[in-house]
């Protein structure tokens, strides 16, 4: 996306609906509790979508302040955003993934360097700035790894005490392949590669080979991938493939769905994902704690006897710059009962399981975070999400088709068509993100 469509595409002043707040304020100290004005979030998460509709009603409930919740597919954030911002009544608040992202909606985030929603951050690293501008804040801090459900890996005769290494983690989905009918479970979950799930691939576990690339070279970024550990890539993806619960050359409509189905099951005993899947797993009495562990996914790279969990952020609240002020106030007053109040944060906490940023966060009851915590205890290096500097969607887009490629047919050949998207795409990308 170019900010030439965005400002032909956008009409100068955005009239949505003002609608007075109740007298009493809120909780979270509303910052101007005689303000006008409505909410419009247009939500990145599906997964969190109840428990935002739930938030947002109380808070209209409490103040009069109307707030609308729309929450886009998965995979389709980007797009649904670009159609929603061209409209009148576009999104008051709206998030984008880092700084590849700001520089696509820079122009329509709003200052929030004097608010107490930018003042409530623990850290402001956890602000997403153009100069001295703060564009964005971070809400959430999430883990990704191989959620692994322990008591199907007990009856395969392991524990996670024997998963230390990518060489380890090989052995034992190789034999848990090898005695599959014997077992009744395969070792992973299908890598679907369909628009709910390919992210999980194209994005999360390409962030591997370019976390070990940046460390390597002492860099945080760079306008030239180099694919030094394209390797490592092929060999976990190879190992997700050949050793699931369908063939490889089902992956291309096979859903994210269909992958935390074939878990809830009990049809195998990994499956890649986060953080945010804590609910959907122990919702209704599935697993409880006792049953799962997130590991964290082994290329055979780097120092794995003390490699952690990929922690990190791409989730940034930004404020429609070009909304009325008293739906910008309004979008303010909210954001901040949500990250102050005991309504927002226990909400945050213990109904979306996130992890906040924020002064005033709960602790979260979500497993997969006390074990990044511990795993941050006992020495781990958390692997970093340097997914953000992926030059576009365009870029991730040509990886996950050559991945679906190559796992119809998995020559050497098509392996390299994944070289040629990852290294050669990346160039042609970034330098059409920067031309002038």
């Amino acid at each position: 996306m170019k900010r030439k469509f965005l400002v032909l595409s956008l009409v100068a002043v955005l009239v949505l609906t003002s609608l007075a707040a109740c007298s009493g304020g809120s909780d979270g100290g509303d910052e101007d509790s005689e303000a006008t004005g409505s909410v419009y979030y247009l939500n990145f998460k599906p997964e969190q979508d109840a428990a935002w509709q739930a938030l947002a009603a109380k808070y209209t409930e409490e103040t009069g302040v109307p707030v609308q919740v729309v929450t886009a597919a998965s995979g389709e954030y980007e797009t649904t955003l670009m159609s929603e911002m061209g409209k009148d009544g576009a999104p008051t608040l709206f998030q984008v993934n880092g700084p590849v992202g700001l520089a696509n909606w820079t122009d329509y985030c709003y200052d929030l360097s004097d608010t107490e929603v930018y003042a409530n951050l623990t850290s402001p690293e956890f602000a997403l700035k153009d100069g001295d501008k703060v564009a964005g804040v971070a809400y959430v801090i999430e883990s990704y790894g191989i959620i692994t459900n322990k008591n199907l890996l007990e009856k395969a005769g392991y524990t996670v005490d024997d998963i230390k290494s990518f060489e380890d983690l090989k052995k034992v989905a190789e034999d848990i392949t090898a005695r599959q009918d014997e077992l009744g479970f395969c070792a992973f979950t299908s890598a679907g590669m369909d628009g709910s799930s390919d992210w999980r691939f194209k994005t999360h576990l390409a962030n591997l080979p370019i976390y070990f690339e940046y460390q390597a070279d002492g860099i945080n970024q760079t306008a030239a991938i180099k694919g030094s550990f394209l390797d490592n890539y092929r060999q976990i993806w190879d190992l997700y493939i050949n050793n699931s619960t369908c063939d490889p050359s089902e992956l291309a409509s096979k859903t994210g769905d269909d992958a935390r189905n074939e878990f809830l099951e009990e049809k195998a005993v990994f499956f890649q994902n986060g953080s945010w899947e804590y609910g959907n797993l122990v919702g209704d009495g599935l697993f409880s704690d006792e049953d799962l562990v997130m590991i964290p996914i082994y290329v055979g790279a780097g120092d794995e006897a003390n490699q952690g969990l990929c922690t990190g952020t791409e989730n940034y609240w930004c404020i429609n710059a070009e909304a009325d002020q008293a739906d910008i106030d309004a979008t303010i007053a909210f954001l901040t009962w949500c990250v102050t109040s005991e309504e927002g944060t226990e909400a945050l906490a213990n109904e979306m399981n996130f992890t906040i940023p924020f002064k005033n966060a709960v602790p979260s009851n979500n497993i997969f975070v006390m074990q990044d915590t511990e795993y941050t205890a006992a020495g781990r290096i958390p692997v970093s999400w340097n997914f953000t500097t992926m030059p576009s969607e365009e870029w991730k887009n040509g990886v996950g088709e050559a991945l679906t490629a190559y796992a119809a047919d998995q020559t050497d050949e098509n392996w390299n068509e994944v070289v040629n998207a990852f290294v050669d795409g990346w160039a042609t990308e970034y330098a059409a993100a920067h031309e002038e």
